[in-house]
């Protein structure tokens, strides 16, 4: 996620540097065809231009107001695992029975149902970015748990089996009341379903042909607006065509990257970050003494 910082020109200009070379091409061509071939040359109504500029510009305000629906949903989705995984925490800490299970049997059961929450925040983030959903767990979960997981192609999923499982054993050992079972289980089908709502998210394609047909336009409008320009400004028209072509492919640019908030990019949904302060929070209720430090932004944008 974009933090607020001094975003360099580097990233900018690396977004739409190719498209805006190829921009700079046909302006130049152009101009050379207007220097030999100027009485051959069609003439293009400003008109035109303006009519294409408007059209586009429309377009592109609604492609910019769906992408960012999606990120903004991505970003509720985190909200809410957040607000599920304090109350598991609250819940577990509260609802457990030490004068059932033993205060240190009570107090490791708490550890590890917290502690395997942290992991859930940790798998999810790392499978919705396609990466290793098993990465650095091994310090919050057991050598079962881990092999467990390790069989299942979902390993977030496996982890909130792992929760009921264990919270059922819990209840059979009478640790837990019904109505707290029952509290419990309701939280893990929060956290089940923010989970279903960030694969969603994730596993639906944008129609790339909506974004070839932006693309396209683009370019459309830009050789209307070279055409017009060549005849009346000269070889002004070069930075000027530069200009609307560099605000146009940053747009459509931030459209697209806004539309993947899961793809590991410095525009999506700062998943890394969220899961460190879950697990800030959730270690300080057990009264952990080894609290690690929040992430922090080390260039200009947050993970």
């Amino acid at each position: 996620m974009l933090v607020e910082k001094k975003i360099p020109f580097r990233y900018f200009f690396r977004q739409v540097r190719a498209d805006v070379a190829r921009v700079l091409v046909f302006a130049i061509g152009f101009e050379l065809l207007e220097l030999y071939f100027g009485k051959s040359m069609p003439i293009i109504p400003g008109q035109l231009a303006t009519i294409l500029g408007s059209a586009i510009s429309l377009i592109l305000a609604f492609k910019i107001n769906q992408s960012y629906d999606r990120w903004w949903e991505a970003r509720k989705v985190w909200g809410a695992i957040v607000n599920d995984s304090r109350s598991f925490a609250l819940q577990v800490k509260a609802f457990l029975l030490d004068d059932l299970l033993g205060a240190a049997a009570a107090q490791a059961a708490v550890k590890q149902l917290v502690h395997r929450q942290i992991a859930w925040c940790y798998s999810l983030s790392q499978a919705l970015r396609g990466e290793d959903a098993t990465a650095n767990l091994a310090s919050l979960l057991t050598a079962e748990e881990l092999a467990y997981i390790r069989q299942h192609n979902n390993k977030p999923l496996a982890l909130l089996a792992l929760h009921a499982n264990h919270l059922k054993a819990l209840r059979q050992q009478q640790a837990l009341e019904s109505y707290e079972h029952v509290q419990l289980d309701s939280t893990l089908v929060r956290l089940c379903d923010s989970m279903g709502k960030a694969e969603r998210i994730n596993s639906t394609v944008f129609p790339m042909t909506y974004r070839l047909l932006v693309h396209m336009f683009i370019y459309l409008f830009l050789v209307a607006l070279s055409l017009s320009l060549v005849e009346t400004v000269g070889l002004v028209e070069v930075p000027i065509l530069l200009a609307f072509a560099t605000i146009f492919f940053l747009l459509e640019k931030t459209a697209t990257y806004l539309q993947d908030p899961f793809r590991n990019k410095p525009t999506d949904t700062p998943m890394t970050a969220i899961s460190r302060t879950i697990e800030i929070n959730l270690k300080q209720l057990l009264d952990e003494k080894e609290i690690p430090q929040p992430v922090t932004a080390e260039s200009f944008y947050l993970m």
